[in-house]
Parts: C-alpha cells; sequence; structure tokens
C-alpha cells in the first residue's frame, strides 16, 4: 500500500491543480495504484496534476510508466502534469532513463503551480 497526500489548489485564472505527493517507494507493488489515483484525479477532479516526489526515495520502471500513463491522460484532455521536488535518489533513475527531458520537472511545488497557467495560453 502506497500512502498519498492528496491537496488541492486553485490557481488566479481559477483552474483547480490537484498536487499528490506519495510516500515510499514507487514500484512494481505500488506504481498501480500510484496509477489508478491519477487517472481518478484527472478524470474527476482536474486536469492538471502536479506530482510531488519528494517523500519518494525509490522509483522503478513501473513507477515511471505509471507517471508516463499520467501525463498521457492529462495531455488527452488538454491539461497539464508536472513533477516537483524529486528525491535526489530517485533523480538518478530520471536521469539515466532520460525521462527528466520528458515531463516538465520542477524544483518546488510552489514553482510547478505557478507554473500550470502558462499551459494554458495555448
Amino acid at each position: 500500500m502506497i500512502q498519498i497526500e492528496q491537496k488541492s489548489y486553485t490557481t488566479q485564472d481559477g483552474n483547480t491543480v490537484i498536487v499528490l505527493t506519495p510516500t515510499g517507494r514507487l514500484d512494481i507493488t505500488t506504481a498501480w495504484q500510484f496509477r489508478l489515483k491519477l487517472q481518478e484525479c484527472i478524470s474527476k477532479l482536474s486536469r492538471h496534476v502536479v506530482v510531488n516526489l519528494g517523500q519518494v526515495n525509490f522509483i522503478d520502471s513501473s513507477g515511471l510508466t505509471s507517471l508516463v500513463a499520467g501525463m498521457r491522460d492529462a495531455d488527452k484532455v488538454k491539461g497539464s502534469f508536472r513533477i516537483c521536488n524529486v528525491h535526489p535518489e530517485a533523480k538518478l533513475v530520471f536521469e539515466v532513463t532520460m525521462m527528466d527531458t520528458v515531463f516538465e520537472i520542477f524544483e518546488t511545488e510552489e514553482e510547478a503551480l505557478e507554473g500550470v497557467p502558462r499551459s494554458m495560453a495555448s
């Protein structure tokens, strides 16, 4: 079981952004739960999602796959999908797999939240 904290923010232009903060390992045993959570948030709550990875000290390919799937879900509904605060242990995995070029990755949650309205301009 993975713990996922969920918060919701409203940006200045009235968009709702869901911030999900999973804790622990995002691996083959927990990635599916996280995937379902992302799906649910994007389909029911908001097409704008920020994933704060500050509490995830381990991520493997299935964890990355769940993030990619979330990004695709958000893209389909013209939303945004951002990652922030990547744990140093997990950062290496993003770099080695070149996933740091696939995702929009921000240092802090605040920066990720501020980044959201930009995608609305297009």
